[in-house]
């Protein structure tokens, strides 16, 4: 704010009072503290003492996930496409001029005519549902309200009415003449209005997100499922959800070198980009050292950069030089530029004089192929530099591009790299439903013009602006994106992109939020892409460096860290107040004053404006986004080196929560236990930084490391983490001793076992008709514990004294007591052996859901249409196709229902008594947990029939620890032939002890020690990646419990009562039991189903199928010489059949029927080569061999076959 007095205390230089200029509303100075205040900012980081200011992180990270959980970003940025992102759609849109065909035949009497239509106020209504014409004759109502649950259960899409206050007016012109010495003009184009009429349209149905503003459920008391955070869309019954998609930041410069020196200026829209580029230089001969000139590439014409210069008004050489500002004591810079004067002096002599340079740039514009409309004034205008006003100020910004491209040739600024993330933007549900509705509303207004166009010739009336405007287009156009996956690229328009929309599976809750933060990178070759595949520094904190599929996407699609928080929109009408508050001033609109010895401030990389000190204006703007009188997301940024303050405030940026320590003192002032995350970020003891401004940042590691005296020079902290397990992402971070194994294992426990691990996947599974759902019957809470799983936990239920409960559907298993022994060579190669007893006990018992759907027309629909065909209908009849002993009449087994394979599960019949009842396949069997009968809303009526299965391991199941470690059931042990120790302990899991050194996973053995430890009532709990305990700490904790120190136990043989010589190491571990279980893979057969065209046997295992012998396993029998074997696999077991061959012409001879003499008709093989039945001979041959032949022959293509006796 500037005091300008020196001489007196309370006066400015002109004698008025200093307080007279200070906007009392933005006053906030932060020296006027209270005494306390004061007396705390005089602490220091020690008298507040390591153990308060732990506890404090984990109060701090707890209030920020209870504020933005963790898939805040997919609901706010589909909230911003409600609030802005529709209307900002419709207002580009602009004025729609429809005109006639023009078809002299049919015009009317009174001209032609002409329609205009404009679109106003958008309106998205809440999800509602038409009730239909019946309901309503009946007294009810029109509309009710369609909740989540409703669209589940009926397949429908749960999705909002989308209304545009749509303008029409239609009008007839003519030209009429007029004093052009009064207007300026001696004819002018005037308007008759015929009909002006303003009505509320529907555009269409949008697709709601569960959860967001305007679905039912932000408001409701209870939701539908205590683990459903909402943040997906149900789309035809099905629940799809965004992922977001990571794309290169338009917002700022790009100063690239290859293929050539380049600096562009980029935007969405083609017209707009302006890029000036280092080109060879082919008259060089003249200059020495000037083989490069500069030249520009500005809407569809590439000019000298010096020409467009002096087309914005500059007047002379020496003032482009000073625009430019880069110092010319390089000779190479000097050369370039004295390059480029001649170079435009070449191309368009005379170029600096009265207008001569805007009339070369038009001259080229009119002669490329497809010149704009509008003149060449207007375009540079309009589309050069946009933001900015004034030519002045546009070849000011041109200078500065100009500066770059020579900073970055000389070796003065370094080039951009494609793969860090300051550069990139995350398009999450705003961005991407933008896009796609914009396409769709630029389908429906081609039609809307097309069929309006038919209308206004004379004799016609035009109807209203509904009969037009096709809402179908966008509700189809939508859903059919979000059922394909099929989404609109994001600058071709012609093409589209798969990867966006995705299947939110229901495996576990960890499995579906995880799948709701992850991110994809779209590469045009999925093989060799540089380095995009690997961790960039710049993804530290914000991006999980080991949560990415193995594979073709690895690398490619990665998952945000666990207090990664990715920005919105903030309005810069307000920022823009506080920048000349804090010491910009504004861009002058002059090409004199010289821009030297200032920082330039750019906001969402447009120049805003200068700063003669940077430091102090970087000071001031981030105090006042610490006292919020700033978006705590804008982002602060200052380059000394290149002399720039960068500020954005733009959506798709990844900040995460830091804690700034000169302000840790203020946790002082906060009352009580129980404070919200906007409290500390408006005290200033936390702020939201960004990949960018991260780079001015100190950060330390944790809070221990703000304590460590490390001599003469202690390093000043500016910042410092939450927590160091926040750099991974949420499945990574909740792994005991992720820091102590093997990356891969990690990765392989993150990305895929935690996601198959059967646990509890919704509180309400009643009102949810799902596929495939799992359930176990008794899912646990491992023992250790960890921050994140803390700081998601439920503070409303406390464990203990002062102890939260840990968020317990992200670990998705049960703890069993595991020795590391081999136990009678049955645990080899990763299998486990298991106690039998403690399986019938219930360890591991899961419930399985499968869900059988079949739909049949609806009365009333198929009644409006009535076709040729027999209507199909529920009901039972018998059928041939499988047994109907448990159904009732209406055609539905009843609850409780024993339904073993081949069964029917839905009758179906037609009125002609066809059967097209649906039958359980092979291998599946189970009791019938509910039957939901429903209609959709494409008139179609529907059964769903649930059918439930209890399953206990049995050998082939798949289970997998948290340590990547996953292995098959091998053996079920009795448990009185188990080892057990002096305590009468038997273990529940062996495994075998060659499962460590290779795997490199000894976090698992340390998970057991410290799970022995709590089990014996330890208070050291904690097994959080990168800040864990100590070896000798989980050491002391089991040595103090009794135990050995390395958890190693003295057993006895359970067959012979002996002691076992060796110790075993034995401790409870979290194991998972993953969703891979033998019964659904398993695969006989002795005859079935063939193919009709081959006759070999089908290939799917749901289709009773064969299996597959192969050519490796024919070269396995070859090897062992088993010839009589191999050709009983290949031949008799396959598709052995028999033909009849001619031996005389060698040749196939048919079958038929045929006149003897006598006239009797007589049936067998007969050669119509030969014409005779001598020496016909039936030869066995594969049935494939036999329709190859058949085919052959009927290309003209014959075979002879040479046929000997065996």
């Amino acid at each position: 704010m500037g005091l300008e007095g020196k001489d007196g205390l309370g006066t400015s230089s002109n004698g008025k009072d200093v307080f007279d200029d200070i906007d009392l509303e933005t006053w906030d100075d932060e020296d006027m503290y209270s005494d306390d205040d004061a007396d705390v900012m005089d602490m220091s980081l020690h008298d507040l003492g390591e153990a308060s200011l732990m506890n404090f992180c984990k109060k701090a990270s707890s209030s920020f996930f209870k504020q933005h959980g963790l898939i805040s970003h997919q609901i706010n940025s589909y909230n911003s496409f409600v609030r802005e992102g529709i209307k900002r759609i419709f207002d580009n849109i602009g004025e729609i001029t429809v005109n006639p065909g023009y078809d002299p035949s049919k015009k009317g009497e009174g001209g032609w005519r002409y329609a205009s239509v404009r679109f106003g106020n958008v309106e998205l209504e809440r999800p509602m549902f038409w009730t239909g014409e019946k309901f309503h004759a009946d007294g009810g109502k029109d509309f009710i309200k369609l909740l989540p649950r409703h669209a589940r259960l009926q397949n429908m899409t749960y999705s909002a009415r989308l209304k545009v206050e749509t303008h029409l007016q239609i009008y007839t012109q003519e030209k009429v003449k007029s004093d052009k010495f009064k207007t300026g003009k001696s004819e002018y184009i005037d308007r008759t209005i015929v009909k002006d009429e303003t009505t509320d349209v529907i555009v269409g149905r949008i697709p709601v997100m569960v959860k967001s503003d305007i679905c039912w459920m932000s408001q409701a008391e209870k939701g539908d499922c205590e683990f459903d955070h909402g943040g997906y869309f149900i789309v035809k019954g099905a629940e799809k959800t965004f992922i977001a998609q990571e794309q290169i930041c338009l917002k700022r410069l790009w100063i690239s070198n290859e293929p050539f020196w380049k600096v562009a200026y980029r935007s969405e829209f083609k017209r707009r980009r302006v890029h000036v580029k280092l080109v060879e230089n082919p008259k060089a001969e003249n200059i020495q050292g000037g083989e490069k000139v500069i030249s520009v590439y500005f809407s569809i014409a590439e000019v000298p950069i010096w020409i467009l210069f002096f087309a914005l008004g500059v007047s002379s050489d020496k003032e482009v030089v000073e625009l430019i500002d880069c110092s010319t004591d390089d000779g190479r810079i000097s050369n370039i530029l004295f390059a480029s004067i001649h170079d435009a002096d070449e191309k368009c002599d005379g170029f600096r004089r009265g207008g001569k340079a805007l009339e070369h740039i038009d001259h080229i514009i009119r002669e490329s192929k497809f010149p704009p409309s509008e003149s060449t004034a207007e375009s540079i205008e309009t589309n050069l530099f946009p933001s900015l006003s004034g030519n002045k100020q546009k070849a000011r910004f041109l200078g500065y591009m100009v500066k770059c491209l020579l900073q970055a040739f000389s070796g003065r600024r370094k080039c951009d790299n494609r793969d860090d993330f300051r550069n990139k933007r995350l398009e999450c549900a705003s961005e991407l439903l933008e896009r796609e509705l914009r396409v769709h509303m630029r389908h429906a207004e081609k039609r809307m013009v097309k069929a309006m166009q038919r209308d206004l010739y004379g004799d016609r009336d035009l109807q209203a602006i509904e009969h037009y405007l096709d809402a179908s287009i966008v509700t189809n156009g939508l859903t059919r994106s979000f059922s394909t996956g099929a989404w609109a690229h994001p600058f071709k328009k012609t093409d589209r992109v798969s990867g966006v929309v995705a299947n939110l599976r229901r495996t576990n809750p960890l499995q579906s939020t995880c799948d709701m933060r992850k991110t994809r990178q779209q590469v045009s070759y999925t093989g060799k892409v540089g380095d995009a595949r690997y961790p960039h520094p710049s993804h530290w904190g914000k991006i999980c460096f080991l949560s990415t599929p193995d594979g073709e996407n690895c690398g490619l699609v990665k998952n945000i860290a666990a207090t990664g928080l990715v920005s919105c929109s903030i309005s810069k009408k307000d920022l823009s107040d506080n920048l000349v508050r804090c010491g910009m001033e504004k861009l002058v609109s002059d090409t004199c004053t010289s821009p030297s010895g200032k920082d330039k401030v750019f906001v969402d990389g447009e120049w805003e404006g200068v700063c003669a000190d940077s430091l102090s204006f970087v000071q001031e703007l981030r105090r006042k986004r610490r006292k919020n009188r700033i978006s705590s997301q804008v982002e602060i940024k200052r380059d000394a080196q290149n002399s720039e303050v960068r500020i954005f405030c733009d959506a798709g940026r990844i900040l995460r929560p830091l804690l700034v320590v000169e302000n840790l003192k203020k946790t002082k002032l906060l009352k009580g236990d129980e404070f919200s995350f906007d409290t500390l970020l408006q005290k200033g003891i936390i702020e939201l930084i960004g990949t960018e401004e991260e780079e001015d940042c100190r950060t330390a590691w944790g809070i221990k490391f703000l304590f460590e005296d490390k001599g003469k020079d202690p390093v000043k902290y500016t910042h410092c983490e939450l927590d160091m397990s926040f750099l991974l992402g949420v499945s990574c971070g909740i792994i005991p001793f992720a820091n102590h194994d093997h990356a891969r294992r990690v990765l392989y426990q993150s990305e895929k076992h935690s996601g198959q691990a059967i646990g509890y996947s919704s509180t309400n599974p009643n009102i949810r008709v799902d596929t495939l759902s799992h359930q176990m019957y008794y899912p646990q809470r491992p023992l250790f514990r960890s921050v994140i799983s803390d700081c998601l936990g439920k503070p409303g239920y406390p464990l203990g004294r002062n102890q939260i409960l840990p968020k317990a559907e992200f670990f998705n298993g049960q703890n069993g007591i595991v020795a590391v022994n081999v136990h009678l060579g049955y645990n080899q190669e990763d299998s486990l052996v298991m106690n039998r007893a403690s399986l019938e006990r219930g360890m591991f018992r899961t419930e399985h859901t499968r869900s059988y759907k079949a739909e049949v027309d609806n009365q009333e629909s198929s009644e409006k249409r009535r076709k040729f065909d027999d209507t199909v209908s529920f009901g039972k009849i018998q059928s041939k196709i499988g047994r109907v002993d448990n159904l009732d009449d209406d055609g539905f087994p009843y609850i409780g229902a024993n339904l073993q394979s081949g069964d029917i599960i839905i009758g179906r019949c037609a009125e002609s008594g066809a059967d097209h009842s649906v039958k359980l396949k092979h291998t599946e069997r189970g009791m019938v947990q509910k039957v939901v009968l429903s209609a959709n809303d494409d008139g179609k009526n529907f059964a769903v029939v649930s059918l439930r299965q209890v399953r206990s391991p049995c050998l082939g199941d798949k289970f997998s620890s948290m340590h990547g470690q996953k292995g098959v059931l091998g053996y079920l042990e009795s448990q009185e032939n188990f080892p057990f120790t002096k305590q009468g302990i038997v273990p529940d899991i062996v495994i075998n002890p060659h499962a460590f050194p290779s795997r490199q996973t000894p976090g698992q053995l340390l998970e057991a020690a410290l799970g022995k430890g709590i089990a014996c009532g330890g208070s050291l709990k904690y097994a959080t990646p990168f800040s864990t305990l100590s070896v000798e700490s989980i050491t002391e904790q089991l040595h103090r419990a009794g135990f050995s120190r390395w958890g190693n136990e003295r057993v006895y043989n359970g067959r012979t009562g002996e002691m076992i010589r060796t110790l075993i190491f034995m401790g409870p571990t979290f194991y998972q039991r993953l969703i891979h279980m033998s019964e659904d893979k398993v695969k006989f057969r002795n005859t079935g189903p063939v193919h009709p065209l081959t006759r070999q046997p089908v290939a799917d295992r749901k289709r009773f199928g064969g299996i597959k012998f192969g050519e490796m396993e024919r070269d396995c029998l070859i090897a062992h010489g088993a010839s009589a074997n191999l050709h009983e696999r290949l031949f008799t077991l396959s598709d052995s059949s028999q033909m009849h061959v001619c031996r005389k012409c060698k040749n196939i001879a048919n079958v038929i029927q045929r006149t003897v003499p006598g006239g009797k008709k007589i049936r067998g093989p007969y050669c119509r080569f030969c014409e005779s039945v001598d020496e016909i001979v039936k030869i066995s041959v594969p049935y494939g061999a036999k329709l190859l032949c058949q085919e052959l022959f009927s290309m003209g293509i014959s075979l002879r076959f040479e046929t000997q006796l065996c």
